[in-house]
């Protein structure tokens, strides 16, 4: 992966966990900042891994799908990853979800094509094994979510001085 690549993933990750963390913190303005900052470093590598696997993912997908796979694999690059940060920024509830989940099919059909093209699998046999991938993996992160959330509720309460 490309330095290039890497840090567009990066400030795709931060924008999406940006995105999930700003509405919480427009609901409790007494959140510090340094808390904010707590709650988005981790938030967006986490999300930029998630993002870098799902080339990962899909590749693994067709491999199965196919009866002779092929070798060496898929991977980001910049033009594939851009409409990526873009999706990414747009992730702001207020600036427009639907718009947000068609650039993602965007980026999704892009990522279809070079699969397609790096396995010889039919593109919409690609453009599935993109979706399948890209919504376990959005499954799975949204469960270790919901799964933090459950931990952190359980914590007690800090004293008021």
């Amino acid at each position: 992966m490309s330095s290039a690549v890497f840090v567009l993933l990066v400030l795709a990750g931060l924008s999406e966990a940006a995105g999930r963390i700003l509405p919480l913190v427009s609901r409790r303005p007494g959140m510090s900042r340094t808390f904010v900052a707590g709650l988005l470093l981790p938030g967006g590598l986490v999300e930029a891994a998630v993002f870098a696997l799902w080339p990962l993912t899909a590749w693994t997908l067709a491999r199965l799908v196919l009866s002779a796979p092929p070798q060496g694999g898929l991977a980001w690059t910049p033009d594939l990853v851009a409409p990526l940060l873009l999706a990414a920024v747009l992730a702001f509830p207020l600036l427009g979800p639907l718009l947000h989940l068609l650039l993602f099919v965007g980026v999704g059909a892009g990522l279809a094509d070079a699969l397609a093209a790096a396995t010889g699998v039919g593109w919409w046999s690609a453009a599935g094994c993109v979706a399948v991938s890209g919504v376990g993996l959005g499954v799975a992160v949204e469960a270790v979510r919901r799964l933090v959330v459950r931990i952190g509720a359980t914590e007690a309460p800090e004293p008021i001085a």
